[in-house]
């Protein structure tokens, strides 16, 4: 913005107001859980605790938690039953209402697997899941490894819930499928340079049992991929979620055509045998910024536990080269950027967990898990607010008002696709399980234009051939939130009309042919006929109830079907030619 011809006065009271601006809090509640704690709370931008969630003793919480739109949380559980053991281990997801319920509990562990460290709820109402995947000695040497060791490699899973204690995994991603050794050409996965090939994870880089470590977990529908980190590889990482389940154990097919390969990965070169800059001293909750912040839209971020000025912790956020659904990179080269765009470094460390979330209006929000400070600054690092909370909270989130207490809105119809001039019901309906007695206003609209409604459950005549969307506004005005639903129609060409030559009877139309006027029959006063007119293509162009006569000279010459209807039931159909 250009400023001219401003006073001093003028100036400062600009400046004043843009200081001002950018310095405002975003949202209302944060959400925090305790590592391995009975508790999850919401709590408002005042410090007020506005919900509880009091867990079992006997399903603590694990890495992170999140609330869906309304009502339902979704957390790893520590489960007690694990064979695994150490850092973030869980074994279970639980989906868990306002109410306490839980609808959802969900259970992936053995003593080959085990779920640890973070999840994330998918749009579709799937849970993206980390697990552990234990591969023998005699595994890990007969893939190219020189070290004859027990190793936790990583799989991710998507898992549809099924039941109450069931999901179907409908994708996975096995890490084993991407590996690459350049030591002995005589074994698997041998390729001749591993900084040329850094699409895969070198076997003999800093192998250990607990080689990988993921702990943040990240989905983004735009791309449809998947971000995680690493906390030994002091790495983040990009792959292709689009592919199948067989694709992503392969090196094609998906949106990118890479199979399950890094498409992208960043914060420390040596692990692909480069030089570079190694950015991140223990990293965790690799995660994407949304398109809709002002600052960063689509950039990466990592929480770096003790990469800050004298080893505090800070949170790196830098811009990947993004190429399509590729990411350009140099074979042989680091990964770009050279370092990260922006950083802020903590005034407190935590050498394990720790998040950042960047909002909407350039504001972070970061918790500083054993502190168990919880605060959120302006885009100059400037702290808005804080909150000292107890028991170790490992991520926390922040949501506005409407997201929490608005109406959870779903639209349906009778049917999915009708000939044209079928009757269809809309059905919409409103929750909000936060709030008591809530009161409703409803605004439907239509894609083609031209259908409204301020009914609950509308009914229409599906006239326009073609895909129509409509959709339901819901509004509590109380609040001073709403949200919307749509349900798409397919409306297709009335086809398959027959009629008799025979215009006698009770259903007569004349003239015919004619220049337009045809009159029609009319029915007792009591039942009232009702007539639909469709064209030679069988699309629908006209209806009336209890009508003497039409004029099709608006509709142009050629062949119209007229169908009359006895309360709602098609009792005859009758051809009209019009003459131009």
């Amino acid at each position: 913005m250009k400023i001219t011809q401003a006073g001093p006065a003028l100036l400062i009271i600009f400046l004043f107001s843009l200081i001002h601006v950018n310095a405002q809090q975003w949202g209302l509640y944060t959400l925090y859980a305790p590592f391995t704690g009975t508790k999850t709370y919401l709590i408002d931008t005042n410090g007020v605790t506005y919900k509880t969630w009091t867990h079992p003793s006997n399903a603590k919480t694990g890495f992170s938690v999140y609330l869906t739109p309304g009502d339902t949380l979704v957390r790893p559980v520590a489960y007690s039953g694990a064979q695994f053991f150490g850092g973030g281990i869980t074994g279970k997801v639980q989906k868990v209402t306002w109410d306490g319920t839980v609808v959802w509990d969900y259970t992936h562990s053995s003593s080959t697997y085990c779920l640890h460290h973070d999840i994330h709820p998918m749009p579709n109402g799937n849970v993206l899941m980390t697990s552990y995947e234990s591969k023998s000695a005699s595994e890990v040497t007969a893939a190219g490894c020189t070290s004859a060791i027990t190793v936790w490699s990583e799989k991710i899973i998507e898992v549809q819930p099924t039941g109450p204690t069931t999901g179907t995994i409908v994708w996975e991603w096995h890490l084993w499928d991407h590996i690459c050794q350049s030591t002995d050409n005589t074994k698997p996965n041998y390729v001749a340079s591993v900084s040329q090939n850094p699409q895969l994870l070198n076997i003999n880089y800093m192998i250990s049992k607990d080689w990988i470590h993921m702990n943040g977990l990240d989905y983004n529908p735009t791309l449809d991929q998947i971000t995680f980190s690493s906390r030994t590889m002091n790495e983040i990482y990009v792959i292709d979620h689009s592919t199948t389940t067989a694709e992503a154990a392969s090196h094609s097919g998906g949106n990118s055509g890479k199979g399950g390969d890094f498409l992208y990965r960043w914060g420390n070169p040596m692990a692909y045998g480069v030089t570079g800059t190694k950015v991140f001293s223990v990293v965790h909750d690799a995660h994407w910024i949304s398109e809709d912040n002002v600052h960063y839209p689509g950039y990466l971020c990592g929480f770096n536990n003790g990469g800050g000025t004298a080893g505090k912790s800070c949170i790196d956020i830098f811009n990947p080269p993004y190429n399509g659904f590729t990411y350009n990179y140099t074979p042989g080269s680091a990964m770009l950027p050279a370092t990260y765009d922006y950083r802020h470094t903590s005034s407190y460390t935590t050498p394990s967990n720790g998040s950042s979330v960047q909002l909407p209006n350039g504001n972070s929000l970061i918790c500083i898990s054993n502190s168990n400070y919880l605060y959120e600054i302006d885009s100059n690092g400037t702290t808005l607010w804080s909150k000292t909370v107890t028991g170790f909270p490992a991520n926390v989130e922040r949501y506005q008002k409407c997201y929490v207490r608005g109406p959870v809105v779903t639209a349906t119809s009778s049917a999915s696709s009708v000939p044209a001039g079928t009757v269809v019901n809309l059905f919409s309906s409103a929750v909000s399980p936060t709030e008591t007695s809530p009161v409703y206003t409803y605004a439907w609209s239509s894609d083609p234009s031209g259908f409204t409604s301020s009914l609950q459950n509308p009914t229409l005549t599906a006239t326009n051939v073609g895909t129509n969307t409509y959709t339901v506004t819901v509004t509590n005005s109380a609040l001073g939130c709403e949200s919307t639903a749509s349900v798409k129609v397919e409306v297709t060409p009335f086809v398959g009309i027959t009629a008799p030559d025979d215009q006698s009877g009770d259903f007569s139309v004349y003239p015919n042919p004619t220049t337009g006027e045809v009159f029609l029959p009319v029915g007792p006063d009591d039942h009232p006929f009702g007539v639909k007119v469709f064209n030679s293509l069988g699309m629908f162009v006209f209806s009336g109830t209890n009508i003497k006569r039409i004029d099709l000279s608006e509709f142009g010459g050629g062949t119209y079907f007229l169908q009359f209807y006895l309360n709602e039931v098609q009792v005859a159909t009758r051809k009209v030619m019009v003459m131009r």
